[in-house]
């Protein structure tokens, strides 16, 4: 009989994962969970068993979103799904309160938060019974970047933290450092702040920042919470990042001076592709309805799957694409105070006649809810991304080689959406936040700039992305004997978590 007690009795090592509860946390842990699968099992003699920790809401979406998405069985024994209990209510959230998109507001937003600190202590058990019945705890805790918390769960058990940021590294610096500083409040007469982390002479605008980050200060509860956990996952034994080594130079070499802690880029980390015949009436729509219109001709309109646009800027969106007269495919979803899943009231909140015109034309679609966004993003028609530059949102864009207008909204979106246009020169600004005013003809204006592709500033931007998709794609590529990056950071980051004796 082996004794237990050491790893390598196991025919695997356990690594143990807490995603956030918003779907572009959610859905990233999964795919970085099925990225670590796959290439240790292709490259490496250690296998690895994944349980993935959430509320039971969160599951049953993972779960639900797995095997929809999996044809491969053989994965199928290795990615587990543990629930954490939670009750919604004692925690004064409604009763399916246990995901972002099902919040109606800032306060909520925060009470779910701040309730995820709840988690410590089941976290912990979940621990102890994968100690009890293994002989010893997970090999680590890969946790998200706001659960800081789950330092101090990996150090009682005597094992290693991983903080996984889902956004990129310039993003993610740019949000914790604000949030940790506020540097914008010391600027009262200017636009133009600087940011801790980054050089002097890297200016941010006040005027792109949601209004409630405008609005706070230090002593707010959710800068309170934030800074309490983002400084407690800058305790982690080191941080996974999902971006490109190639293509995030500037924030990844930052963003490391700003922890001094080792980064991996194993991004991108892709959505994992739908399997059979699961495609909807929309998805089918939007590719019948695409195969009719030339090459790079299309603008795709969508502001990810929780944001929305105000009333006001939904009305000036659409006159300026009627003026402009480009070729668009829009996901639309009830403007900013209404209910985002609701029913579309287009009467009220677009022009006149808008969607009959349209239709008639030919010009644009109007998607409602959800539409195929890889699909439609990698089809020969598109020739940009009206996005709020989610980082889900820009690693798809770029993946397809297709430039970006940016219309940031919440989060991290601004400084993804600054840094698209200032270090990748993929992307251009239109507008930001959902308070800013802007009219049909500055629309007008960087949609033609944007698709007149073949000369000025629309032909740079299409030839940056068309060379940012080549390296993205490299990066996960082997050749020969010739790994790219993000396979090498995955070969590194495994060495790195592995006790030394196993090597």
């Amino acid at each position: 009989m082996a004794k237990k007690g050491h790893h390598h009795d196991h025919d695997y090592f356990h690594i143990v994962m807490v995603p956030f509860m918003a779907q572009g946390h959610l859905i990233p842990f999964l795919e970085l969970a099925t990225k670590i699968q796959q290439q240790t099992t292709s490259s490496s003699s250690s296998s690895f068993k994944i349980t993935i920790a959430s509320t039971p809401l969160n599951i049953q979406h993972l779960i639900k979103h797995y095997h929809n998405h999996n044809n491969n069985h053989n994965n199928h024994n290795n990615i587990h799904f543990a629930e954490l209990p939670f009750n919604p209510a004692q925690h004064g959230l409604p009763q399916n309160g246990e995901n972002t998109a099902n919040l109606r507001s800032v306060d909520e937003n925060l009470k779910l938060i701040q309730a995820s600190l709840s988690f410590e202590d089941p976290l912990s058990s979940l621990i102890s019974k994968i100690k009890e019945e293994e002989g010893n705890p997970p090999l680590c805790i890969i946790s998200d970047l706001f659960f800081g918390w789950a330092n101090n769960v990996a150090k009682r058990f005597g094992t290693k933290n991983i903080t996984f940021t889902t956004c990129g590294a310039y993003g993610t610096l740019a949000y914790m450092s604000v949030w940790s500083n506020f540097p914008h409040r010391n600027c009262s007469d200017s636009d133009e702040f600087s940011v801790l982390g980054f050089p002097e002479n890297y200016k941010f605008q006040r005027s792109h920042m949601y209004r409630y980050l405008r609005e706070v200060d230090a002593s707010n509860d959710l800068a309170r919470f934030l800074v309490s956990q983002l400084s407690l996952s800058m305790e982690s034994d080191g941080w996974i990042c999902n971006t490109v080594e190639e293509v995030e130079t500037l924030g990844l070499d930052l963003l490391r001076k700003y922890i001094h802690l080792p980064i991996w880029s194993l991004g991108p980390l892709r959505p994992l592709p739908l399997k059979g015949k699961e495609t909807s009436m929309a998805s089918e729509e939007c590719i019948e309805w695409l195969n009719l219109k030339d090459q790079r001709s299309v603008l795709y309109i969508s502001f990810g799957s929780q944001n929305t646009i105000s009333a006001f800027q939904m009305m000036a969106l659409a006159e300026g694409l009627e003026k402009s007269e480009t070729s668009f495919i829009w996901v639309i979803r009830p403007p900013l105070g209404f209910d985002i899943n609701g029913e579309f009231n287009a009467d009220e909140w677009l022009p006149k006649g808008f969607e009959e015109r349209m239709k008639s034309t030919q010009k644009g679609l109007l998607v409602h809810q959800w539409g195929p966004q890889m699909k439609i993003l990698s089809h020969k028609s598109i020739a940009a991304f009206l996005s709020h530059c989610g980082w889900n949102s820009v690693l798809e864009s770029l993946s397809c080689g297709v430039p970006i207008i940016g219309w940031p909204l919440a989060a991290e979106q601004a400084y993804n959406a600054k840094m698209l246009e200032e270090e990748l020169g993929v992307g251009v600004i239109l507008t930001a936040t959902v308070e800013s005013v802007v009219s049909n003809e500055e629309v007008k204006i960087v949609i033609d700039m944007v698709m007149h592709q073949e000369r000025g500033k629309g032909m740079i931007m299409k030839e940056k992305a068309k060379e940012i998709e080549v390296v993205m794609r490299e990066a996960t590529m082997e050749k020969g004997k010739v790994k790219g990056s993000s396979i090498n950071a995955m070969d590194d980051f495994v060495r790195f978590i592995l006790p030394t004796k196993t090597m």
